[in-house]
C-alpha cells in the first residue's frame, strides 16, 4: 500500500518536480501517493505546512530559514532536504521605465542598467514619487537578490525606492495598474506581463548570482523525523523527475502537464519557453536563449548546500537590521539537510558531492570537485559584482555589507 504525502505549492514552473514525480509515476514507483495542494500566496503555503494541513511544501528557501528563526511568528524549525532548482526568476520593469533605463530589447548588463536605474530613482524621488518594486515575499530570494543588486549599484532599498509584496499570480496586474514599477518574480509570471504588454524583462536573476538558490522542499522538523523514510523516497522520485525534465525531448510534454488547470493553469507555450531557457523579453520580439536561466538537475543542482543557506542568512541579517549571532547562524544552517539527501541517494549512482558546503561565487569556469558518488564538475557560479561568499568567514562577510 502506498504512503500518502500531501505537498503544498504555488503555480510556478519550479514546482515542476513534485508535480512530475506524481504525474509520471516516479513517486508511485517509490511507494508514495502524492497529493498536491495549490495556493496563491506563500503565506498560505506556509500556514498549511505549519498547521499540519500538508506534509511538505514547495517553499521559498529564505522563508524556511526565517520561520526557523522566529522572524514574523513564533519559531518553528523547518528542514529542507531538497533544493527544487536554482534561479528561474527575472526582473521585469513597466515598459515606460524599461524604455527609460534600458531601451534595447536584450538582457541588460547588471551594472549598466543599475546605474541608469539609480539616476531614474533619484529623479523620481525628487519629484515626490519613489519607484516601487514588487517581490513575492519579504523572506524570498527574489527580495534578497533584488536588494543585493540594487545596493551594489548604489541604490538604497527602502530609502531611494520602495519594495512591497505582491503574490506571483498578481504581479502582471500590479504592473498594469501602476501599483508597482518593477517586479522580481518566477516564471511564468514575467512572461505573462510581457505577453500582456505591461512589462519588459531586463534581467534574469542568474545574472545577479549565477547559481542562486531559490525554492526548497520543506518539512516541519518534527514531522520529518516521523516521515524520514517517505522523505527519502520522495527525494529519489524527484531526482528521477528532474532527469526526465532536463531531457529536451520531454519539454513539450512537461509544459503540457504543468499547464493543466490543477497546476499552473496557464499557457503551455510560455511554460515551455522557461523550460527551454528561452525568454521573450518584450512583446513582439523573438525568444532569447539564456543558458541556465532555470537551472535544474545537473551538477547536483538539487543538493542542499549549507553554504547557500548561510548566504541567505547573511542577507536576512543585512536587510532586517539584525546582529550576527552564532546560535542563529547555526539554526539557519541546520535548515538545509544534506544528510537526508545523501541517505536517500546512497547506492543509486546519482551524483553526491563530497562536501556539504563550498565557497559561493568563486567559479568562473568548469571545475571538477570531490564527490562521494559519481563525477561532478561545477561551472560558473559568480555574483554580478565579483564578490565571493566564504561560509567560514560569515561574520566578516556580514560586517562588510552593513
Amino acid at each position: 500500500m502506498s504512503e500518502r504525502l500531501t505537498i503544498g505549492f504555488l503555480p510556478l514552473v519550479d514546482a515542476c518536480l513534485p508535480i512530475l514525480a506524481r504525474e509520471l509515476g516516479f513517486a508511485e514507483a517509490e511507494g508514495l501517493d502524492l497529493r498536491l495542494t495549490r495556493d496563491v500566496t506563500w503565506a498560505t503555503v506556509l500556514d498549511r505546512l505549519l498547521y499540519g494541513h500538508t506534509d511538505a511544501a514547495h517553499l521559498l528557501a529564505p522563508l524556511a530559514i526565517a520561520t526557523s528563526l522566529g522572524r514574523g511568528r513564533p519559531a518553528q524549525p523547518l528542514s529542507a532536504p531538497f533544493v527544487l532548482g536554482l534561479n528561474g526568476n527575472a526582473i521585469t520593469l513597466r515598459t515606460d521605465l524599461a524604455d527609460a533605463v534600458w531601451p534595447q530589447a536584450i538582457l541588460a548588463d547588471p551594472v549598466a542598467v543599475g546605474a541608469a536605474l539609480a539616476e531614474e530613482a533619484r529623479a523620481r524621488a525628487a519629484a515626490g514619487r519613489r519607484l516601487r518594486f514588487g517581490v513575492v515575499h519579504r523572506h524570498s530570494s527574489h527580495n534578497y537578490m533584488l536588494r543585493y543588486w540594487l545596493a551594489g549599484c548604489g541604490i538604497r532599498p527602502d530609502e531611494d525606492i520602495e519594495i512591497v509584496t505582491v503574490a506571483p499570480p498578481f504581479s502582471a496586474d500590479a504592473l498594469a495598474s501602476g501599483e508597482i514599477d518593477g517586479t522580481c518574480v518566477g516564471e511564468p509570471w514575467n512572461s505573462v506581463a510581457v505577453d500582456r504588454g505591461v512589462g519588459r524583462i531586463v534581467l534574469a536573476t542568474a545574472q545577479i548570482w549565477r547559481r542562486g538558490v531559490d525554492k526548497v522542499l520543506a518539512f516541519k522538523q518534527s514531522h520529518l523525523a516521523d516521515r524520514q523514510g517517505a522523505s527519502e523516497r520522495l527525494v529519489r522520485a524527484m531526482r528521477q523527475a528532474g532527469k526526465w525534465f532536463v531531457d529536451p525531448d520531454n519539454r513539450q510534454e512537461a509544459a503540457a502537464i504543468l499547464a493543466r488547470p490543477d497546476y499552473l493553469d496557464g499557457s503551455a507555450d510560455i511554460i515551455g519557453r522557461a523550460i527551454a531557457d528561452q525568454m521573450v523579453l518584450a512583446l513582439g520580439t523573438e525568444p532569447l536563449f539564456y543558458p541556465d536561466f532555470m537551472f535544474q538537475y545537473n551538477e547536483a543542482a538539487n543538493f542542499p548546500w549549507i553554504s547557500q543557506a548561510m548566504w541567505l542568512y547573511s542577507q536576512l541579517v543585512r536587510w532586517e537590521g539584525l546582529s550576527y549571532h552564532p546560535a542563529d547562524a547555526a539554526r539557519a544552517a541546520a535548515v538545509f539537510r544534506p544528510d537526508i539527501y545523501r541517505r536517500a541517494l546512497a547506492g543509486t549512482g546519482d551524483l553526491l558531492p563530497g562536501a556539504s558546503s563550498k565557497v559561493e561565487g568563486s567559479l568562473r569556469g568548469p571545475l571538477a570537485v570531490g564527490a562521494q558518488q559519481g563525477e561532478i564538475t561545477l561551472t560558473a557560479d559568480s555574483f554580478f559584482d565579483g564578490r565571493i561568499f566564504d561560509p567560514d568567514r560569515l561574520q566578516a562577510y556580514i560586517a562588510a555589507q552593513t
